[in-house]
Formats: structure tokens, sequence, C-alpha cells
């Protein structure tokens, strides 16, 4: 895998992240009976947003991280790779970034998804 970087999120992104967000999202919300309308979609984009980071790989966005790290938590708001991406283990090593930073810092980490997202059934 290539090496994996990150940048601040902009507002010249928000293209970019309304379609990854409908991309990896319109199933799951669809499965919930939640809205998919493009303003819905640009309230989450938005919520935090300055947290928001994007993720590359080989200089080509593929991805949104939104963690805010608090003096004992760490939340992860949001995390979304394009369907290309997936499957490569690109998502889990971010994870594993996250845990090991929150170890290191005895730090715990709150995450939340939605009910038929399929990370709630991975240990």
């Amino acid at each position: 895998m290539s090496k994996l970087t990150y940048r601040p999120a902009l507002e010249s992104d928000l293209n970019f992240l309304l379609e990854l967000r409908a991309k990896t999202m319109n199933p799951h919300l669809i499965a919930s009976s939640l809205s998919t309308a493009v303003d819905s979609h640009m309230l989450r984009i938005k919520y935090k947003f300055e947290h928001a980071s994007i993720i590359e790989c080989n200089r080509t966005s593929i991805g949104l991280l939104k963690i805010e790290r608090k003096q004992d938590n760490i939340e992860l708001i949001q995390i979304q790779i394009d369907p290309l991406y997936q499957s490569k283990g690109i998502g889990k090593k971010i994870i594993e970034q996250i845990i090991d930073e929150a170890n290191s810092e005895e730090k715990s980490i709150t995450l939340q998804v939605l009910k038929v997202n399929k990370v709630q059934n991975c240990t």
C-alpha cells in the first residue's frame, strides 16, 4: 500500500466531499430510512469541519477523516474512504493509528456508527 497523507480540508474540497459522502453513505442512509438530500449531506460535511482532513494516497484525494482530539478522549467523528480504495486495508490502518495514539496518550476513543454499518461487527 502506498503512503497515506493527510491535509486540512478546505472549502474548495466541498464538491469532492459531497461526492464522497453520497458514494459512501447513501446505501447506509437509505437502509436506515434517512435523508440522502444534498442539503442533509452538506450539513453533515460541515459539522465540525475544522476537524476535517482529506486523506490522500499518491497525491490523490481518497477520503475524509474527521477527528477531534480532546484532553482525555479522541472522538472519531467521520471516516470515509472512496469505494475504489476500500477493502485495501486503508481504513484499518487509519483506525490502528488512532488506537495507537490513544493508547500512548492514555486516552479513550469514541466512535458513532449507523445501526446498519458493518463496522459494528468488527472486533
